[in-house]
């Protein structure tokens, strides 16, 4: 059954190596299952509820993209768009987090449509790759500033806005600690380093008594909290389009790319160098997107954790089940996860914003035009706590630059809509 379902011979793998490769690509990206929880518990959300909806959304993701699309890429929650989700729709835009989960919904319909329609590709080249890198990098330091506030590392002054915190807090200590401690482990390349080091410093924090111990395994808590509660009427407000655009283009962007890069990992783009059965991967991640956000948590997208599953071995859709069901399996962990302090989590973050900035190694320097709007939306993001904002700048900065220096064809259509869009919403909206 399983031979005829994942074609395991034509890809030149067995049940052993894919079981192995789902365990390997799961222990990378486990710490999700911590994590998303505390960063939509900033938002009111019901903490226990989120936890088994980042199982539940991640289970589904997984499943699809396995049973139907047959590829070994795990799908969850996002890092990025749930911070997103958390300190800029509902923190300093003031809407509900149902609100919220309104927009994620409306963002994944989108996402599916354009997969069916093919018009993916056209909105893909679209967008300059030097942007495309900018916004990457935004989100990483959008990122590393949540997770320095988390740790107590930065904290907010009247005179300079921010400033740095007690470092000789036990916080601040602890984040330290957990991100020297995951980012050797990665150096060493042991599968799990992210897990590792949350699990450390909660360990030490338990044994210091700075925390208390709260069991590892339960019954999963209610969903209940969370479940259907997404208010669809509040997203469609006016003000919200460029919010369901944000968590639309973050996710198109960030699937495409996670997806072409394990695919060429593991040798699975065609003699043409491109993904045969994209559009099943695509809808996997907007169907799971869609789920979530009826079970309460934000975006489900594509890991490039994944590839830690491939280099294992996993070349076909048995590894994202294998994936899927230990995140099914991963419910009952909920005692684990509400022992877990959040400045164990926070080297995670920043962990995560390290890997993130890499993108800006595809930036051209020396033209001044890519490099300035690049600068433009990178910074702005954690500046300004919205990636909407930092997006919208970059476009606006991009295209007004351009057309200054008269190189004018290489702005094209859809850019030149987009910057619009978004110099009406900044001044209609803010």
């Amino acid at each position: 059954m399983l031979e005829k379902l994942f074609k395991l011979s034509e890809h030149n793998t067995d049940v052993k190596t894919e079981v192995i490769a789902g365990f390997t690509t799961f222990l990378t990206m486990a710490y999700i299952i911590f994590v998303n929880p505390s960063m939509l518990a900033a938002a009111g959300m019901d903490e226990g509820a989120v936890f088994v909806a980042t199982c539940l959304a991640a289970a589904v993701g997984c499943m699809i993209m396995g049973l139907w699309a047959n590829y070994p890429v795990a799908l969850a929650p996002g890092m990025g768009l749930n911070a997103f989700f958390s300190f800029t729709v509902v923190g300093q835009m003031g809407y509900s987090w149902q609100v919220a989960l309104g927009a994620v919904f409306l963002s994944g319909v989108c996402f599916f449509l354009l997969s069916i329609f093919k018009v993916r590709e056209w909105i893909i080249h679209s967008i300059p790759l030097s942007l495309r890198g900018g916004i990457g990098a935004g989100i990483g330091l959008f990122l590393g500033f949540i997770a320095l506030k988390n740790a107590g590392i930065v904290v907010d002054n009247p005179a300079t806005l921010v400033t740095i915190g007690d470092m000789t807090s036990w916080s601040a200590v602890m984040a330290c600690v957990g991100f020297i401690i995951i980012t050797a482990l990665f150096h060493r390349q042991v599968t799990g380093s992210v897990m590792i080091g949350i699990l450390l410093v909660t360990v030490i924090s338990l044994i210091a008594g700075q925390i208390e111990f709260q069991g590892i395994v339960a019954a999963p808590p209610s969903l209940e909290p969370t479940l259907a509660q997404l208010d669809l009427e509040g997203a469609l407000q006016v003000g919200l389009i460029s919010i369901v655009f944000s968590f639309l283009f973050v996710d198109l962007f960030d699937t495409s790319g996670t997806l072409i890069a394990v695919a060429q990992k593991g040798k699975l783009l065609d003699n043409q160098g491109r993904l045969p059965r994209l559009g099943r991967a695509l809808m996997a991640d907007s169907t799971a997107t869609m789920a979530g956000s009826v079970m309460g948590t934000s975006t489900t997208t594509s890991y490039i954790e994944s590839g830690a599953g491939i280099a294992a071995g996993g070349r076909t859709g048995l590894t994202a089940v294998v994936v899927g069901l230990l995140f099914i399996a991963s419910m009952f962990l909920s005692p684990l996860a509400g022992t877990i302090p959040a400045y164990a989590t926070a080297p995670a973050l920043f962990f995560v914003a390290v890997l993130m900035t890499h993108s800006l190694v595809q930036i051209d320097w020396d033209d001044i035009t890519e490099a300035a709007p690049v600068v433009i939306a990178a910074v702005t993001m954690p500046l300004t706590f919205s990636i909407t904002t930092g997006i919208g700048l970059g476009f606006i900065s991009y295209t007004a630059i351009k057309l200054l220096t008269g190189r004018i064809k290489e702005v094209n259509s859809a850019m030149l809509l987009l910057s619009v869009l978004f110099v009406v919403k900044l001044a209609v909206y803010g």
